[in-house]
């Protein structure tokens, strides 16, 4: 990616990934600027039933922030007992 002037806060931009090898791999890269805080961003072109659409997903660029999990390993990380539950 290019070298650009700081983004302003809560705002970001994308660019077409012209480096895409696979199809998990996004089609357009960017960087997104959230209260202060720099993401990486990445958007996929999808096809929906009313039409194409972007999906989107962020990350933090900060190398100390945890891992990223998906929700079955969290559920399986946290066993609550069915009497801990609110409701």
């Amino acid at each position: 990616m290019e070298n650009f002037k700081p983004i302003k806060n809560n705002s970001g931009f994308l660019f077409k990934n012209d480096r895409k090898q696979q199809e998990k791999q996004p089609d357009y890269t960017g960087t997104l600027n959230i209260e202060g805080k720099d993401f990486w961003l990445s958007a996929w072109i999808k096809e929906g039933k009313n039409g194409k659409f972007l999906g989107l997903a962020f990350s933090p660029k900060d190398p100390q922030a945890p891992p990223k999990t998906n929700t079955f390993e969290r559920s399986k990380a946290t066993n609550f007992a069915d009497e801990d539950l609110p409701f």
